[in-house]
């Protein structure tokens, strides 16, 4: 399966789950629900972000942009990330709010949205899987639905302990959980942005390694003011 379609499939999916998730976690009152489907927004945001590196890479340079129209991903990267984290800190107080004060959970509604999650997350992996191969934009990808997947599967055992116990703080706990997940890669999301904005050093490029190695070139006598940075993620110059 062609990569690009692959992903525009995962899209679709994580999307759609997005939206029911959403609906239902209004539905039941769920924390933990509207949790997940901001995890779920986190990865589409990570999913649009693959497609349109794929999309760019392809788009040829001109006289006025040497370097093509990489940085538009770097960009978009940037205000995903700051979203997600205003989304986090919104769950988090949130949950606080509601270990103050309990609120009642439709534990049935909350249980059969997080299984359609489950199995949604489950099928968009599988695409990405069988396209996957060598191509790391596609691999990110799938472990970025696999992650969906385990908070799912988080939301359904908080569904059926809630279902068994009536322990409804479970619901802003298990809500925590997927706030620090989202925070995490948000976080993560905008620092690799910044870093790339700044015009600094890529990820795992020691600059003084590459100017050992340059010095060993036959004919190299000396090497001054060397740069290296990246324009797009996974797209060094120096």
């Amino acid at each position: 399966m062609n990569n690009r379609r692959a992903l525009l499939i995962a899209l679709f999916v994580t999307l759609l789950v997005f939206l029911v998730e959403l609906a239902g976690s209004y539905l039941s009152g769920s924390l933990a629900l509207f949790s997940d489907a901001g995890h779920m927004l986190t990865d589409a945001l990570a999913l649009s972000l693959a497609i349109l590196a794929a999309y760019f890479s392809a788009l040829p340079a001109d006289k006025a942009r040497t370097f093509g129209f990489y940085r538009l991903e770097i960009l978009s990267a940037l205000f995903n990330g700051t979203l997600l984290t205003l989304i986090a800190i919104y769950i988090f107080y949130q949950a606080a709010a509601r270990f103050a004060a309990p609120v009642k959970i439709e534990t049935g509604m909350m249980l059969a949205v997080a299984v359609i999650g489950l199995i949604a997350n489950l099928a968009a992996a599988l695409f990405l899987a069988r396209s996957s191969g060598n191509n790391l934009n596609t691999r990110g990808a799938f472990l970025h639905v696999l992650s969906d997947a385990a908070s799912s599967v988080g939301v359904i055992i908080a569904a059926l302990l809630i279902l068994l116990t009536g322990w409804y703080f479970l619901d802003p706990l298990i809500s925590i959980f997927i706030g620090l997940l989202i925070l995490y890669g948000a976080l993560n999301l905008v620092s690799a942005s910044v870093n790339i904005l700044l015009e600094g050093a890529p990820e795992g490029i020691v600059v003084a390694e590459v100017a050992r190695e340059i010095k060993k070139v036959p004919g190299v006598k000396e090497l001054h003011d060397l740069h290296v940075w990246a324009i797009s993620s996974g797209i060094n110059a120096a």
